[in-house]
């Protein structure tokens, strides 16, 4: 490498996924992405961020779309590009530790069918949790970018991240990225922090930011004077607001000084043209609320649109009387968790907790989904700060606490999953295995090829109970839009507001057990005739991407039981009847 290219700075472009991930939901199709990376190829990127994050997740679940087809197809049109993806530690693209087998399998599939460059975070910034997925990298000899996930909290400094940036380098990064999800750095901050790892350590420093909080592209030229070697960026009709600063803008804003990025603009307006028609056809998933700086964020941290969309949904309604009850909700919950980075799947943890404290009308912790539950356990590693005490005894008693790396409590599973999968006439490709093991409860209908592509759906207003207060809001997680109800805890009866067809009945139902919230079966642990007692749980629902457990609102027997594993639910729907 020579003089003037240690100079230039190097663009990742993420607009095909973190970019559409951020603004629409991760709802571009495959499709839509062959004339857009076609055009990506011609510009001279370090690399194109392609894969990984919610994109494997949203391809069975919601668009009848084969993500490791998709890796294969992209990788035919970005033949002088590197694809990148995100890849969550030991999480791989889910939201639970997976063995060591299922992660070198999967490292090693998703290099063979087109990945070049592995992103690698861990929610925790628990660099234990990283290790084996950052060893499998580098076995099968491909570029590894250690990440640090950034945020900002009592307990993370400058010096502890420039530690970290430390440790990772001697795990042999090729490079290192600075993951500020929530667009919180501010600019002295990243420039101190890309100093300080550029004198600790020999390595390429990428900043990855959002607008979300309005301070990413001060911030870029802060990282760009203290010498930062890679930005990311998104082509700029996907840009902006919860999504990153303008490809566009930042070339031409280093055009003809010694940081040149060497890319042409005018190439790059073809490509921009390119994703203006993309913009059109997806604009109905596109929020005016996710576009617009929300100052918030630095207050509360959520990433991408969570806390946005909540204003939105309450302003439409007049109902903003709860949204202080939300907002206090979620630094509490981060606080009693340790102060952990918001991102998937702490930012789902804490997000979906806050939100379950404040429906229960200020009783806090009384519903507890089973994330939460892990997370106090130490399933997913080391928290930054201690759990809170009072917080960790109410969830999980006396447990003990996890302290050893989570994932070797996990015995090997990929065989004895493929056993099964092959059994259920599953297998049909050897990435096929990996699909069902990483997402068993969804992956199944998929691979059938019993899912259907969901049209691009319409904005719906959710419509106010008597009173002004709002019956049900919707919640944006990482990307997508998920209704919740809110419960009356005035009294056992509870109204319906729509009903699912089919076997689920309408009305009240004496002794009905209802769901307070959309999502699909997950587990049914009881039979029709159990006897259960108040508090057990009955089912657990998959909801927010977080596992919801329902329990038994009195002693009882179960009468009648009216879904199966795999159903999917809406708020207000009967599940069973306790008697």
């Amino acid at each position: 490498m020579n003089v003037k290219d240690t100079q230039k700075v190097r663009i990742t472009d993420t607009t095909l996924r973190d970019a559409h991930q951020s603004l629409m939901a991760t709802r571009l199709r495959t499709e839509d992405m062959i004339p857009l990376a076609r055009g990506l190829d011609t510009c001279g990127f370090f690399s194109v961020e392609a894969w990984g994050g919610a994109t494997f997740d949203t391809c069975i679940r919601f668009l009848n779309d084969d993500p490791w087809e998709r890796l294969r197809i992209l990788k035919k049109e970005l033949t002088r590009t590197p694809i990148q993806m995100l890849l969550r530690g030991q999480n791989l693209v889910g939201y639970r530790h997976y063995p060591d087998d299922v992660v070198d399998r999967f490292i090693t599939a998703a290099h063979k069918n087109g990945v070049e460059i592995f992103r690698v975070f861990d929610a925790l910034n628990d660099i234990r949790n990283m290790t084996r997925s950052m060893q499998q990298v580098k076995n099968v000899g491909a570029h590894l970018q250690g990440t640090l996930s950034y945020t900002t909290s009592p307990v993370h400094t400058t010096e502890s991240f420039i530690e970290m940036a430390e440790e990772l380098y001697t795990h042999e990064c090729d490079s290192l990225c600075i993951k500020d999800m929530a667009g919180l750095i501010m600019p002295h901050d990243a420039q101190d922090l890309i100093h300080g790892i550029k004198k600790a350590v020999d390595v390429r420093v990428c900043l990855h930011s959002h607008c979300t909080s309005g301070i990413a592209p001060m911030s870029f030229q802060a990282a760009i004077d203290a010498g930062v070697d890679i930005l990311d960026t998104a082509m700029s009709p996907l840009s902006m607001g919860t999504s990153h600063p303008p490809t566009e803008s930042v070339v031409a804003a280093l055009r003809d000084t010694p940081r040149d990025t060497g890319i042409d603009l005018l190439q790059l307006r073809t490509v921009r043209n390119t994703c203006m028609q993309i913009r059109e056809k997806y604009a109905g998933l596109i929020s005016p609320i996710s576009e617009r700086v929300d100052s918030d964020v630095l207050i509360y941290q959520l990433p991408g649109g969570m806390i946005s969309n909540l204003v939105s949904q309450l302003q439409e309604q007049d109902a903003l009387n709860r949204l202080e009850e939300v907002f206090a909700e979620i630094p509490r919950v981060r606080e009693d968790l340790g102060y952990p980075p918001l991102v998937t799947p702490t930012s789902q943890i804490v997000g979906t907790q806050a939100v379950l404290n404040v429906l229960a009308g200020g009783e806090r912790y009384r519903t507890v989904t089973q994330e939460v539950r892990d997370y106090v356990h130490g399933m997913y590693g080391k928290s930054p700060a201690p759990v809170n005490d009072g917080v960790r005894k109410l969830v999980i008693g006396n447990d003990p606490v996890v302290t050893v790396r989570p994932a070797d409590l996990l015995e090997p599973a990929y065989e004895k999953m493929k056993s099964e999968a092959v059994t259920a006439g599953l297998v049909r490709k050897e990435e096929d295995v990996l699909t069902y093991i990483l997402y068993p409860a969804i992956a199944p209908a998929f691979l059938k090829g019993e899912k259907k592509a969901e049209d691009l759906p319409k904005k719906q207003s959710p419509q106010p109970s008597p009173g002004g207060i709002p019956d049900q809001m919707e919640v944006e997680v990482d990307g997508e839009v998920f209704s919740v109800r809110i419960v009356s805890l005035g009294g056992n009866k509870v109204a319906v507001q729509e009903i699912s067809p089919g076997k689920i009945p309408a009305g009240e139902v004496a002794g009905g057990v209802r769901s307070n919230m959309q999502g699909m079966v997950l587990k049914i642990l009881v039979s029709r005739n159990a006897l259960v007692k108040k508090g057990d749980t009955l089912l657990v629902l998959e909801a927010m991407k977080m596992e919801n457990p329902v329990h038994s609102p009195a002693d009882g027997r179960v009468a009648e039981i009216f879904v199966d594993t795999g159903d999917t639910v809406r708020n207000g729907d009967v599940l069973m009847v306790v008697q």
